[in-house]
């Protein structure tokens, strides 16, 4: 009887032993988000508010992205009405290049007539392009911006250079490649084809929904009817079916998403550029080269509930954070001998869930304005910059989609008061003081070595 009671208490204790150094064990190591697998060549996922990047895979990898080009000739749209230089009632015309490519019903299109009547105009055709990817629609607005497409191509390659993009070359506006422009390519050989890589295909996204976020107003139609009531009518159905309502949407439709482009042509497989809100969430997926046509929407449903189920925003650092030990910097040569500086800004950050405790401040300071002795220089005005304070991730950090959403994920340190240079009479007896305060200190240090 003795013998059994000590097993049922060894057996209790070592499970408690057990159980305690299980939950230890995972107390130390926190929250970690689930590995992805995903089934496709190339794909990323980023958080469209701080531009943070939370997945990726084969992210640079250049790969042709077919129809998701029309996410940069939408962005040149918008810029030119933006800034002026069309109109969406611009009447556009049909040249015989853009006619021979929109009568071609093996490609995805509207028909187009070279006398329309009356005019087609840019409104209408950037619809069919965004809804439908209509590619003589594509075509005709890029050679009513440009005077013609090779132009427009130019345009397209300079933009992506100004928008910080690395890996990619445009030859033509609709994605198509060459071969399929009937012998009437823009640039490149007759084989070329446009190439992003799917980092880049993100940022592009990323660029044109923070600009021109107009674009989603358009993107999220499910369907539409091009010139309705006329013999040019063409039923519309959004090559997306993942947007709600989408009449071919096959139950693939995902809550929240209103966006963005769709990509397949048999070199460059099946790809999509998703966005999708929500409760104040917006992502941004790019998968590229996925099996099929459905595979796409379906491994872009796993990235987003991958997005949307493990990470949230969270607020690390609050605003007028004070570094430990230097809430105040020495000031030389000023009417005051410190001044205390701060952050401007809180620190917030897309991270896993629970993963706070992996986040600590980091704080660089500015070495044009301090001294190798950490001093600065009088005079010293309010809000001069002496520091920037950052998040530190003691895990993989995957970094930020462009250096400008980088740079948005620190705070600058700043004065917090003016400091006024001090007269020559304060520095004369400043530096008297300190002599004879020299002269002193050794004296004193003789004085004891003497005992």
């Amino acid at each position: 009887m003795i013998n059994r009671m000590k097993q049922t208490v060894i057996l209790v204790l070592t499970m408690a032993l057990v159980i305690t150094g299980f939950i230890t064990s995972t107390a130390n190591k926190g929250y970690a988000a689930p590995e992805l697998q995903m089934q496709a060549e190339a794909a990323i996922l980023v958080d469209a508010e701080t531009g943070k990047i939370l997945f990726e895979k084969n992210a640079d990898l250049l790969l042709p992205p077919a129809s998701m080009t029309k996410m940069m000739t939408e962005y040149l749209i918008l810029e030119a009405i933006d800034k002026g230089k069309i109109q969406w009632d611009t009447p556009v015309k049909i040249s015989d290049r853009v006619h021979k490519v929109a009568q071609d019903s093996s490609l995805s299109n509207v028909w187009l007539r070279k006398d329309a009547n009356p005019d087609y105009t840019i409104k209408e055709l950037f619809e069919a392009a965004a809804i439908y990817s209509a590619n003589g629609a594509t075509m005709a607005i890029a050679e009513t911006i440009a005077g013609s497409e090779a132009n427009f191509v130019k345009m397209m390659n300079d933009k992506a250079k100004e928008l910080g993009m690395k890996k990619y070359e445009f030859v033509n506006s609709t994605g198509l490649n060459n071969r399929d422009l009937k012998g009437n390519h823009p640039a490149g050989g007759a084989e070329a084809m446009n190439m992003m890589s799917a980092r880049d295909t993100a940022k592009l996204a990323y660029h044109l929904i923070t600009d021109y976020p107009e674009v989603l107003e358009t993107a999220k139609i499910p369907e539409k009817m091009f010139r309705k009531g006329t013999d040019d009518e063409n039923r519309m159905i959004n090559w997306n079916w993942m947007i709600p309502g989408n009449p071919q949407g096959y139950g693939l439709a995902y809550e929240g998403i209103d966006g963005l482009k769709t990509g397949s042509t048999d070199l460059a497989g099946y790809s999509f550029t998703g966005t999708a809100l929500r409760n104040g969430t917006r992502l941004i997926s790019v998968v590229m080269k996925a099996d099929s046509y459905t595979a796409r929407f379906e491994e872009t449903t796993k990235l987003l509930n991958y997005g949307f189920n493990n990470f949230s925003k969270k607020e690390i650092v609050k605003s007028g954070y004070e570094v430990k030990d230097k809430a105040s910097l020495p000031v030389i040569k000023g009417k005051e001998k410190s001044v205390d500086v701060q952050s401007t800004d809180a620190l917030s950050v897309m991270i896993a869930n629970g993963e706070e405790d992996q986040y600590k401040p980091k704080v660089t300071w500015n070495n044009k304005v301090l001294n190798d002795k950490g001093q600065l220089t009088a005079p010293v005005k309010k809000g001069d910059q002496v520091g920037t304070l950052s998040l530190e991730y003691a895990g993989e950090d995957l970094g930020y989609i462009t250096e400008e959403a980088s740079k948005k994920a620190s705070s600058p340190i700043v004065a917090q008061a003016d400091v006024e240079k001090a007269n020559w009479f304060v520095l004369m007896m400043r530096g008297i003081g300190g002599f004879f305060g020299d002269i002193w200190s050794n004296v004193v240090d003789s004085i004891k070595g003497l005992f």
